[in-house]
């Protein structure tokens, strides 16, 4: 399975692509017996439940073949290379679990909120006043069916990564050390709907978020950060070069 010159072009431009159908059924079935099970039998930590919401649920499932199978064994892998290019995406051994869960009461909710991966919260791996820039591009897939926002929803930002691009050309990237610069949007957020197997695929520089659960069910999800062979010794050189861990790309970014 590859992507299409309209869906290559879709990435380009907005930063994000959807795939519909990637992950087989069962293979969800199985991620989600994972995770459940290991609700069941540990539990959660109030006292952890910060970290978790910012880091990753269920942290020994994170590792485990029900879910590294998501991107390994699935189209998943092929459509990243066709973007990312061939040979230069190694396997996953590592997915992040993102629950959100349902408001105990049925309110309005509040509109989400975007944030670029890597800037130091110091709940989510990395202390204040730091900014790591780690992968390429993010694969989320959907474990259960979203057809309405306002669901924790997996949540984008359109164009934000050329925005982000060009004013990292003015200012540099270590302003992302005093936080996330406050830059007008150029487009309104766009709520992922869609199947469980769908997988959403996101530029790495892609303002994101996770919209609020205003439905009675939680949102299950697995995140990937997916990785070119050369992002460590790239770094923040792809902040301002957006494209250049996309070889997939060059022959429609060339037009």
């Amino acid at each position: 399975m590859q992507f299409s010159r309209e869906q290559k072009l879709h990435f380009i431009e907005e930063g994000y692509v959807v795939a519909r159908g990637v992950v087989p059924q069962l293979m969800i079935n199985e991620a989600l017996r994972a995770i459940n099970n290991h609700l069941g039998d540990e539990g959660m930590n109030p006292d952890d439940l910060p970290i978790m919401r910012s880091q990753t649920y269920c942290r020994p499932v994170t590792t485990s073949i029900p879910v590294t199978d998501l991107a390994n064994r699935t189209p998943l892998h092929p459509l990243a290379e066709s973007l990312i290019g061939e040979g230069n995406l190694g396997e996953q051994g590592y997915g992040q679990i993102g629950l959100r869960f349902p408001s105990p009461i049925a309110t309005s909710p509040g509109e989400p909120r975007g944030h670029l991966d890597g800037i130091g919260s110091g709940l989510n791996g990395h202390d204040k006043g730091t900014y790591v820039r780690g992968f390429t591009a993010l694969a989320v897939v959907m474990l259960n069916d979203l057809p309405e926002p306002f669901s924790g929803n997996f949540t984008v930002w359109p164009r934000t990564h050329t925005m982000f691009e060009e004013h990292f050309k003015e200012h540099g990237p270590d302003v992302l050390l005093n936080g996330q610069p406050d830059i007008e949007d150029p487009l309104p957020p766009v709520q992922i709907t869609g199947e469980a197997g769908d997988v959403c695929f996101a530029h790495h520089q892609l303002k994101h978020s996770a919209a609020p659960n205003a439905s009675a069910n939680i949102r299950y999800g697995i995140i990937f950060r997916l990785r070119h062979k050369d992002t460590k010794e790239n770094g923040e050189k792809s902040m301002t070069d957006i494209w250049m861990e996309y070889p997939g790309l060059k022959e429609l970014l060339d037009e």
